[in-house]
């Protein structure tokens, strides 16, 4: 059993924003799992895990380029917001994005390609530029996309100059049709994809285990009912399928207008483009997601609770 310090239960607060004591009785029911820690709340209705845990303190910017039928993108991290709004680094992290574009996304190519006009590769500017302003930076993650026919599109949300921001999103659409009409279509689905947060593009490529873990909750939650067995299945059932439309692309509620499925809004833009619409892929870079909170004065705070 692991150790119910106040560190874990800070971590298990700020993924779920249940309240301390909550966490705590959670960490002390699953013998200091936190992952089963934060089902747990969840089957007691205790917890928004799902829509809270990507919520992370990383600083920096995501940059996006796309050009005809490819696209990249990247996450370059600093250590605060005031470097992101610095335009030294703005100008970096757009040049490293033009060549994650260059390098098909591959993060060491990056890394080692030439820095346009220094006689140095893409990590000794970014050495550079780290003497420069006095703060830590990193890259941390790219990636491309592409199509053999049709259209990358980007997008990004909060940003703070061209291609720069908090969020950048590429949508890829595979069509012999008007590419100009089919990329007006992946400029809307890239902004739901930013608003949507997809956890995969169909239900088959959703992650098993996520699946599996859903069902365990769905399931608990189901049998506190008190419901005979064959009910509690269809409860199950039913809540899977609810599931699959809040985190599954094709299965979610288009954005613009808050009810048609995304599967049926490509479809239908098949007649308007000239031919058939597929979603070849997506790409969504979240600035910080999954890096660890940095230590707040907020465990104090944890600590002397847990001694109450």
């Amino acid at each position: 059993m692991a150790e119910i310090t106040a560190s874990l239960v800070k971590e298990l607060r700020e993924k779920t924003g249940a309240g301390m004591m909550d966490c705590k009785k959670a960490l002390n029911e699953t013998l200091g799992d936190l992952e089963k820690a934060v089902d747990w709340l969840r089957t007691k209705g205790l917890s928004a895990a799902s829509k809270k845990a990507g919520r992370v303190a990383a600083e920096g910017l995501v940059g996006v380029a796309a050009e005809g039928t490819r696209g990249a993108v990247i996450e370059v991290n600093a250590e605060t917001d005031f470097v992101g709004r610095n335009e030294q680094f703005q100008k970096f992290v757009t040049a490293a994005t033009r060549i994650a574009l260059e390098q098909g996304g591959d993060l060491a190519k990056v890394a080692a390609a030439p820095y346009p006009g220094t006689g140095r590769d893409v990590q000794a500017e970014l050495t550079n530029l780290i003497a420069t302003i006095g703060e830590n930076m990193s890259l941390r993650r790219a990636a491309s996309i592409s199509v053999s026919d049709g259209v990358v599109v980007a997008y990004t949300h909060n940003a703070v100059a061209p291609d720069l921001g908090k969020i950048g999103v590429l949508v890829a659409l595979e069509s012999a049709g008007d590419k100009t009409k089919l990329a007006a279509l992946a400029k809307q689905l890239a902004m739901h994809v930013a608003a949507a947060n997809p956890q995969s593009l169909t239900v088959a490529d959703l992650d098993k285990a996520l699946i599996e873990r859903e069902r365990a909750v769905l399931a608990e939650k189901a049998g506190q009912s008190g419901k005979a067995a064959d009910i509690v299945a269809k409860m199950v059932e039913g809540g899977l399928r609810k599931f699959h439309q809040e985190v599954v692309l094709l299965e979610q509620a288009f954005v613009m207008d808050g009810k048609t499925k995304v599967s049926k809004v490509v479809e239908e833009a098949g007649k308007q483009v000239g031919g058939p619409v597929r979603i070849a892929g997506y790409l969504r870079f979240a600035l910080g997601e999954g890096i660890e909170k940095k230590s707040e004065d907020f465990a104090a705070e944890v600590a002397a609770q847990l001694k109450k």
